[in-house]
């Protein structure tokens, strides 16, 4: 059986260990074969880049090598895919070649569309990529004082992202001594301030103890960079100092051109994680239609039941379980203090309330990372 898994981050990443190990006999005697493709030959830490805003980590440290991540039986090209041919369980690359597959497993993430709204990518610091999250660092040690307006736009990666880098910017600014001369203001697309309710009812009452002011039902319309206010849909105005943006994301533009779903989301089987309506397709992790969150956790929790299932159809013809809707969420609550999110699709997250040795349990992981990345945490 030849697996094609296209995509080398953290779900693609887990998913092609998690097979390698399973089906290593079968790898041995020709009767399974694992290929990846990918556009980088290098895998990043993306959590890492919201420590990267603030200069908390350097770029080197979140990077590997794709390949020394991978066991030995994988084979491993960097070699983008811009042509999918289903119907012949075909892909083409972008270098003309094409491979063909018994089962393909499509991992290809999703990319922030801050041009979509009219001002935001020129007048916003963002930092969703290595170039954006040096700049907003470089943008934060040259800010003295005034109004910082963090402007969320959905759906986006990593969930809890909007109310982490509110909680950091307040610390940073109180380590700077510039807290009493800085207003926060957070906005938020939908009726509270986050779209988990738990997280909403936790998160609202710190920002109240912390001073931070908040407007929900805001959807960014526009930016004004001249008169440095962000127009909502629904009528409304934030001036602002410092604009931070969450922008709204969407699949990778190769879902998009070749048709596999709208907004570049795969519609995607939210138990068997395939795609509706092919057997032999599966997505995994940001690329999915799932109404979950966006985040690493996600895509391994995926990837562990897909490599089961993937594993039992070559060895017994038929998958064997369920995804159930698992998902871990840390939530750094400032510089020093965190707590979590843990749900699934029949049990809604409980937040505790943030402690010094969760946010050092957080520190860890983001050295366990490439440990978890080769499936074995």
């Amino acid at each position: 059986m030849k697996i094609l898994i296209v995509g080398g981050g953290m779900g693609g990443t887990i998913l092609a260990n998690n097979l390698a190990r399973r089906l290593a006999a079968e790898l041995k005697s020709g009767k399974a074969r694992i290929t990846m493709l990918s556009a980088s030959d290098r895998h990043m830490y993306q959590p890492g880049l919201l420590y990267l805003a603030f200069g908390r980590t350097t770029p080197d440290e979140l990077y590997r090598d794709q390949a020394s991540l991978l066991e030995p039986s994988i084979k491993f090209i960097v070699d983008p895919v811009e042509q999918f041919t289903l119907d012949k369980n075909q892909v083409k690359t972008k270098s003309g070649k094409t491979h063909d597959y018994d089962v393909l497993v499509i991992a290809t993430g999703s990319r922030p569309v801050p041009e979509t709204i009219p001002g935001l990518a020129e007048n916003s610091e963002t930092f969703y990529t290595e170039e954006a999250a040096l700049r907003m660092f470089k943008r934060l040690q040259g800010f003295e004082g005034g109004r910082v307006v963090i402007a969320v736009g959905v759906p986006h990666k990593c969930p809890m992202a909007p109310l982490e880098i509110t909680f950091m910017l307040h610390d940073y600014f109180k380590d700077r001594g510039l807290l009493d001369k800085v207003q926060l203001h957070y906005t938020y697309p939908i009726g509270r301030v986050h779209s988990l309710e738990n997280v909403a009812k936790w998160a609202a009452p710190e920002f109240d103890r912390l001073g931070i002011t908040y407007e929900t039902l805001f959807n960014i319309k526009e930016v004004d960079g001249k008169a440095k206010v962000v127009h909502s849909e629904e009528g409304t105005q934030a001036p602002y100092d410092l604009l931070i943006s969450i922008p709204a994301h969407r699949g990778m533009e190769v879902i998009e051109k070749n048709g596999l779903g709208q907004g570049g989301w795969i519609p995607t089987n939210r138990q068997k994680l395939n795609m509706e309506g092919r057997s032999n397709v599966f997505a995994l992790g940001d690329t999915t239609n799932i109404p979950i969150s966006k985040a690493g956790s996600t895509a391994h929790f995926e990837a562990e039941a897909l490599g089961e299932n993937i594993a039992a159809m070559v060895k017994l013809g038929a998958p064997v379980r369920d995804y159930d809707g698992k998902v871990f969420c840390f939530i750094e609550a400032g510089k020093d203090r965190a707590t979590y999110a843990m749900f699934d699709y029949q049990n809604p997250p409980q937040p505790k309330e943030p402690t010094r040795a969760v946010h050092w349990f957080k520190m860890a992981y983001n050295k366990l990372y490439w440990v978890s990345a080769r499936g074995l945490l």
